[in-house]
């Protein structure tokens, strides 16, 4: 009987440690992991990506809904653990959720600390800790032009730069006279601050706030000496504090953080704490390398793998802020028996120190260059003797090149501070597995699968270990980590080869992972879907879990119901009939729908197929990578402008194409005139009705990116609508990359590609006839479900 492995915790930390638990020996534990936020685990250093607006909260999941399930795991989210008792050895939750352990991990991290000073709970006033932060943060920079940030350390200038980036006037305010006190001196720190005022931050040096001021939400701060500064946001980026109440509340030993010994034990034999959250030594740590060399020394001892325990870690800091590269390690400042290595180059803005005691390096500060960071703080690490070394270009030998040199590192220098992944392991991984390019390494070995910042080195490692069989260009084309062939040249062979299952595909393409991956499982499940819908039957385990539960889940773990209500139209039975069930199921929440339909939020797992059955109405796939919704205005049945009966259409559009899955989510919009009530030419396929006909547009999107339509031709007839939207989804269906919707596509392939195929009557019949036939071996997804007594299933609660 395997041993129960409770985590308190779903963050970076603890769901390394467990994967390492995982990747030592799959069947040792039940594992359960309780984490209080909504969301799978994601990366949390990349909150500043999204921020900027480079990535999406979605692109920064570490690990899917699907790795849970995958690894067995059972996760209860957005749930907060707030007893732990000794003697049975459970821990309760917020919401009543009672687990039993053998074994347990405090992984709880730390929280953004606020502080206390009067108006720092006004709205408006924010910490940057986590999406639900992020997410604020974007909001307040669509609607307020001014913002503060207090800390001028790394997570206030990250935050600081992506506000900027999102259009505010934003100001940093900062206790101390530089910038990142802690990671760089005097010299580097007056020279960051030059730059990124150059980019248009404003800095208030030396202030103290006592005061943030404004009726219900911020309308500025106050400072000690007097002046004050307007502003509508307010970020906290002052520090963090270890989450340790529940460690506390316990009676484990607690100090700054949770006290733990060499393999990460507490107080209490049987419970472990790994983080942020922990202490060792008397040092709680902040960043992610050491947090990650902790769970793996704890993922070898819960496993019995022999460890020397953790030792503790030398802390070093890579960053950029807007293209201002800077390299810290080790000590910053110099003393009595530390002697300075500087070398500053004003021309070119770059500023290199290296501190020596001994002969060797105890500190590294590089400003504008940080090339040389991996290379003198392994010197640092290794306690190198530098007798042998010049110090006139900082420490190379005599007439050695400068910069990156992956030819001369040893096996066991880091490249990965994050993860601490090493040359070494990286150059084993590439012959081991015949991996060629970055996102192959990163997969394998983690390294550049956090911060990212040694990307450059881990493909100058690839180039110097594969030489000439490096193709820098393949990682462009690889569907995902698992192959190298484009969307195209997979879907060319399963046609060619006549490949039948995600699994021969895999085989016979040589796709590295066997099982393949979280992305392109999915995207060869709808491939063969397309290609053979006869024949091949749907995997439905591959479909992302929103797919697979018919029902988006929502962040309280509770899922949404969305029935189909064509064009928008319902009738009085149906309401009827919706509000009843809403009352004998207790929905917390009945609302209009953005997309002009009526939804049911926060219905328990348990009751979905229940009201589904209830409700006698079919699914409005509002989950699916299929037709959403098609928006349409009363048109000419009641509105004095319309041209024609857009209604009418409308509802003709959504039955004739519902269901049919496509490679993204798709909307239409039908306006009855060109005032353009149903907002048509920022949809997927857009009709805009005037007295002669229907104008037609494709390739629109609303959304974080939006993309005015392009014009694709005008019709007379709504069965020449009718066709043309077949064609037109048909063609998408078919050319489209798994994910993408289709203003990218539209654009990738070109609008002439599209507007000559549909311009082709004899190719618009044949698209259209082939997405009909496609169509016809679809069912509605709710009935079908109902009468399937193993997917009712899925939505069993089990009591524990």
């Amino acid at each position: 009987m395997r041993s129960h492995l409770v985590m308190i915790g779903n963050g970076m930390a603890g769901a390394r440690c467990i994967e390492e638990i995982i990747k030592r020996n799959p069947d040792l534990y039940d594992i359960t992991m309780i984490g209080d936020e909504p969301y799978p685990n994601y990366n949390r250093i990349m909150l500043s990506n999204v921020l900027q607006g480079k990535t999406t909260f979605n692109e920064i999941n570490i690990n899917d809904w699907d790795w849970y399930e995958a690894n067995q795991i059972r996760l209860v989210s957005n749930e907060h653990v707030t007893q732990i008792r000794l003697e049975e050895q459970q821990v309760i939750t917020d919401k009543g959720t009672i687990v039993s352990y053998d074994k347990l991990i405090i992984a709880t991290g730390s929280s953004a600390f606020i502080l206390p000073v009067p108006g720092h709970d006004l709205e408006g006033v924010v910490g940057f800790r986590t999406i639900d932060d992020t997410q604020a943060m974007m909001d307040a920079a669509g609607q307020y032009k001014k913002a503060v940030v207090i800390g001028g350390g790394l997570l206030g200038l990250e935050a600081a730069r992506g506000l900027l980036d999102r259009g505010m006037e934003v100001h940093v305010v900062h206790l101390l006279a530089d910038l990142m006190e802690v990671q760089l001196d005097h010299a580097a720190a007056a020279l960051l601050k030059r730059d990124l005022e150059k980019q248009g931050m404003k800095f208030l040096m030396e202030k103290k706030t006592t005061e943030i001021y404004g009726d219900e939400r911020v309308q500025g701060i106050r400072f000690e000496d007097g002046t004050s500064v307007e502003c509508d946001l307010v970020v906290m980026a002052v520090g963090i504090r270890p989450n340790v109440a529940i460690a506390r509340d316990t009676g484990l030993e607690v100090k700054r953080a949770i006290c733990v010994n060499d393999v990460l034990q507490t107080s209490d034999p049987a419970i472990y704490a790994v983080g942020e959250c922990a202490e060792h030594r008397g040092i709680a740590y902040g960043l992610v390398a050491p947090l990650y060399e902790q769970a793996i020394v704890l993922a070898d001892y819960l496993t019995g793998n022999p460890t020397t325990g953790y030792q503790g870690s030398i802390l070093s800091t890579q960053l950029k802020v807007a293209g201002c590269d800077l390299f810290s390690g080790g000590e910053i400042h110099p003393c009595e028996n530390t002697k300075a290595i500087v070398v500053q180059d004003e021309c070119s803005g770059t500023y290199k120190k290296v501190l020596v005691r001994d002969n060797k390096v105890v500190g590294v500060v590089l400003y504008g260059d940080a090339s040389d960071g991996t290379r003198l703080f392994s010197m640092l690490k290794k306690q190198s003797d530098i007798s042998e070394f010049t110090n006139a270009s900082v420490l190379h030998k005599a007439g050695e090149e400068s910069g990156l040199d992956v030819a001369s590192m040893s096996a066991d220098e880091t490249v990965c501070g994050c993860n601490g992944v090493t040359k070494g392991t990286i150059v084993g991984a590439i012959l081991e597995h015949g991996l060629t390019t970055f996102n192959e390494v990163k997969t394998i070995t983690k390294a550049g699968g956090s911060c990212g910042k040694c990307r450059g080195m881990v493909e100058a490692i690839l180039a110097h270990t594969l030489g000439d069989k490096f193709d820098a260009s393949a990682e462009v084309s690889g569907m995902c980590g698992c192959t190298s062939l484009s969307r195209d040249e997979v879907v060319a062979a399963i046609k060619e080869k006549g490949l039948q299952t995600p699994k021969e595909v895999r085989n016979v393409l040589g796709f590295k992972n066997e099982e393949g991956c979280s992305k392109c499982r999915p995207a060869l499940n709808y491939y063969l879907r397309m290609i053979r819908p006869d024949e091949y039957e749907d995997d439905k385990a591959s479909r992302f879990v929103n797919e697979r539960m018919e029902g988006n889940i929502q962040k309280d773990g509770t899922f949404s119901i969305i029935p189909r209500m064509y064009g928008g139209t319902t009738s009085p039975d149906d309401l009827i009939r919706i509000g009843e069930v809403a009352k004998k199921y207790n929905v917390p929440l009945v609302k209009i729908t953005g997309a002009s339909r009526v939804g049911l939020y926060g219905v328990k797992k348990e009751d979905v197929p229940k009201i589904w059955a209830d409700l006698e109405m079919r699914s409005g796939y509002a989950y699916s990578k299929s037709l959403r919704n098609v928006k349409s205005c009363v048109g000419s049945r009641f509105c004095r402008f319309g041209t024609q009966d857009s209604l009418g259409l409308g509802i003709r559009l959504e039955q004739e194409i519902e269901m049919v899955d496509t490679p993204h989510k798709m909307k239409i919009g039908v306006s009855g005139c060109p005032r353009n009530c149903a907002e048509a030419l920022t949809k997927d396929f857009g009709i805009v009705c005037v007295e002669n006909g229907y104008q037609l547009y494709i390739g629109g999107n609303g959304g974080t990116e939006v993309r005015q339509c392009d014009s694709l031709t005008t019709v007379t007839t709504e069965d020449e609508v009718l066709l043309m939207a077949k064609a037109y989804v048909q063609m998408y269906r078919e050319t489209g990359i798994y994910g993408e919707r289709t203003a990218p596509w539209v654009e990738r392939i070109g609008v002439d590609t599209v507007r000559r195929a549909l311009a082709d009557q004899e190719q618009v019949a044949s698209l259209a006839a082939r997405f009909e036939h496609a169509r016809d071996t679809y069912a509605e997804a709710w009935g079908e479900a109902l009468i399937d007594d193993q997917r009712k299933q899925l939505y069993t609660v089990e009591k524990r």
